[in-house]
C-alpha cells in the first residue's frame, strides 16, 4: 500500500538546483572565449546551456509529479524506443560524427544522443522485471544471466558508435542496481574475470585507446599529442590553488584546454574557484549521494528503491569517473560531468530522472 504523497526531499531538490546554477555560470566562463572566437558571442553556450537547464528543470518538476510506479507500464515500449534511436545513430546521414564517434542524431539546430537516454530506460526496465521475479535474481541462468545479456547487448550498441565512457557507465550503474537486487557475489566475480578479459580486448582493438593508456601513465612522453589533455588539465588545477584565479579569470580556457565547457569543465572549476570551490562542488554532490541512498533505502516497494539506487549510481560513478579523468586518475573516457558540463541530451536527462528519484521520496517512510 503507497504512502500518502508528501513533499519531496528539498534537500535533494537544493543540491540540484545549485549544481545547475553552478554549471550555467561556469559554462559561461569556460566557454566564452571559444564561443567569441568561434561564434562572434561570448554568450553563445551559456545561452543554450541556460535553455538546457531551463528545460530540464521543467521536466524534473513535471516527472516527480508522476507517481514513479507509472514507469513500469511503460518499461518495455521506452527501452524498444531507445533501441531504435540507438540504431538510428548509425545509418549514415541520420546520425552524427562528432569527435571520432557517430552518437548523436540531429533536430534541426539541436541533436539528442540516444545513448543517454537508454541509461535510464535500461534501469527503468531491470528495476520492473526484478521486482516481479525477486527470488530468481540469486540464480544465475534463471534471473542474473538473462538480464546481463540484454545489459551488454545495450553496451554493444553503444560501441557500435562507439562511445566506451557512455558504456561503461551503462553497465556499471547496472550492475549496481543487480548487486543491490540480490544477486550473489560469486555471480560478480566469474563477471570480473570476463570483464576484465573484453575490457582489454577493446583497449587492444582500437589504437586510440591504446594511446590513451599510454598517455595515462606517461602524459609528458606526448606532450602535443595524446598527452596534452591531461597535462593542460593539470595546469589549470594546479595554479588555482586554495582559492583560485578569480571567476571568469582561467587562462586555460584560452585555446589550451580542449572542451573547457565539457569533459573537463571541473579543471576550470578549480582554475577559478580553487581548491575551496572544487571541494564545494564535491560536497554538494556527496550530499545528492546521500540523500539518493538515503530515498532508495526508505522506499515504499523493491521497485521504487532498486530505481531510485540505479540512478543515483549512474549519476555519481559518472561524477566519479569524469573527476578522475580531470585530475589524472584514469585515462580520458569522454565522460561529461553531470549537471555542470555542456550538452543538452545529458543535463536535460539527468534532470528528468531526478525528478524521478524526488518523487519516490515523496512515498518514503523516512
Amino acid at each position: 500500500m503507497m504512502k500518502k504523497e508528501q513533499k519531496a526531499d528539498w534537500l535533494l531538490t537544493c543540491c540540484i538546483v545549485i549544481l545547475v546554477v553552478i554549471g550555467v555560470l561556469m559554462v559561461y566562463s569556460a566557454s566564452s572565449i571559444w564561443a567569441s572566437y568561434r561564434f562572434n558571442d561570448h554568450f553563445y553556450f551559456a545561452k543554450r546551456q541556460l535553455l538546457f537547464a531551463t528545460v530540464g528543470l521543467a521536466a524534473m518538476q513535471g516527472v516527480s509529479r508522476i507517481p514513479y510506479h507509472s514507469w513500469r507500464r511503460y518499461a518495455k515500449p521506452i527501452l524498444l524506443s531507445c533501441f531504435i534511436l540507438l540504431a538510428m545513430v548509425l545509418i549514415p546521414g541520420v546520425g552524427l560524427v562528432r569527435g571520432g564517434a557517430r552518437s548523436w542524431i540531429g533536430i534541426g539546430a539541436f541533436s539528442i544522443q540516444p545513448a543517454e537516454f537508454i541509461k535510464l530506460a535500461l534501469l527503468i526496465f531491470l528495476a520492473d522485471v526484478i521486482s516481479d521475479r525477486q527470488k530468481l535474481i540469486t540464480h544465475f541462468f534463471k534471473g542474473f544471466a538473462p538480464l546481463l545479456l540484454l545489459v551488454m547487448f545495450c553496451f554493444g550498441l553503444i560501441m557500435l558508435q562507439p562511445d566506451l565512457g557512455t558504456g561503461v557507465v551503462l553497465v556499471a550503474a547496472c550492475l549496481t542496481l543487480l548487486f543491490a537486487a540480490g544477486a550473489q557475489i560469486k555471480h560478480f566475480v566469474f563477471l570480473a574475470f570476463i570483464g576484465i578479459s573484453g575490457f582489454a580486448g577493446l583497449i587492444i582493438s582500437a589504437p586510440y585507446r591504446i594511446d590513451r593508456i599510454t598517455a595515462f601513465i606517461n602524459p609528458w612522453e606526448d606532450p602535443l599529442g595524446n598527452g596534452f589533455q591531461i597535462i593542460q588539465s593539470l595546469y589549470a588545477i594546479g595554479p588555482g590553488g586554495l582559492f583560485g584565479n578569480g571567476f571568469g579569470q582561467s587562462l586555460q580556457k584560452y585555446f589550451y584546454l580542449p572542451e573547457p565547457h565539457n569533459d573537463f569543465i571541473f579543471a576550470i572549476i578549480a582554475e577559478e574557484l580553487g581548491f575551496i570551490g572544487a571541494t564545494g562542488v564535491l560536497i554538494i554532490f556527496s550530499l545528492l549521494l546521500w540523500r539518493g541512498v538515503r530515498i532508495a533505502l526508505g522506499a515504499p516497494d523493491k521497485f521504487g528503491a532498486l530505481l531510485a539506487i540505479g540512478i543515483v549510481a549512474m549519476i555519481s560513478l559518472q561524477v566519479a569517473i569524469n573527476i578522475s579523468v580531470v585530475i589524472g586518475l584514469i585515462p580520458v573516457t569522454g565522460i561529461t560531468l553531470p549537471f555542470l558540463s555542456y550538452g543538452g541530451s545529458s543535463l536535460t536527462l539527468t534532470l528528468a530522472s531526478m525528478g524521478i528519484v524526488l518523487n519516490i521520496s515523496r512515498h518514503c517512510y523516512y
